[in-house]
């Protein structure tokens, strides 16, 4: 699992473009974002989204509470990275109370984001929500989010190809 950032200044990427017709994104100089926290069950290929206005210890919270609403009856294993919000205090008393007992965090040594899959799916994302486009605000990033995500969880077999966990 991870959170990412959405932001509405553009991520140029290498295109193609016409000789002497140089492309061009059109920019406003606004920072909307949406800040998405995502899950991906590395055997299935079956993925969770969940979006916040940031993304915090409470907002991770609520995308723990979301996963286990899901996966009711089921023990939860986390891989994930070291961020702060992920060790805050209330992240930690949540994981010692009762609803927390479904939940079992491993982390990643520190910087290494080049051992968790979905960043692979956080590129993914990416390329096809921002290089190269123009949002006019943070409505319009939400929309090509919200494409995106029906499209990945209609795909469950690009998912696990895409992030090298297929057999």
């Amino acid at each position: 699992m991870d959170e990412t950032h959405v932001r509405a200044y553009q991520a140029l990427r290498t295109t193609w473009a016409e000789v002497g017709n140089q492309k061009q994104v059109p920019s406003y100089g606004h920072h909307d974002h949406v800040s998405i926290f995502g899950a991906v069950d590395v055997r299935q290929g079956d993925v969770v989204f969940h979006r916040a206005s940031s993304a915090n210890a409470e907002t991770f919270l609520d995308f723990l509470r979301r996963l286990k609403e899901k996966y009711t009856d089921r023990f939860l294993v986390l891989v994930l990275d070291n961020a702060r919000i992920h060790r805050a205090k209330m992240v930690q008393a949540f994981l010692d109370g009762e609803e927390g007992a479904a939940f079992h965090f491993i982390f990643f040594p520190p910087y290494s984001p080049q051992l968790n899959p979905i960043e692979r799916l956080w590129k993914w994302l990416k390329d096809e929500v921002i290089a190269n486009v123009f949002h006019k605000d943070q409505n319009d990033i939400a929309q090509s989010i919200t494409r995106f995500e029906q499209y990945v969880l209609q795909h469950p077999d690009e998912v696990l190809s895409r992030m090298g966990c297929a057999v």
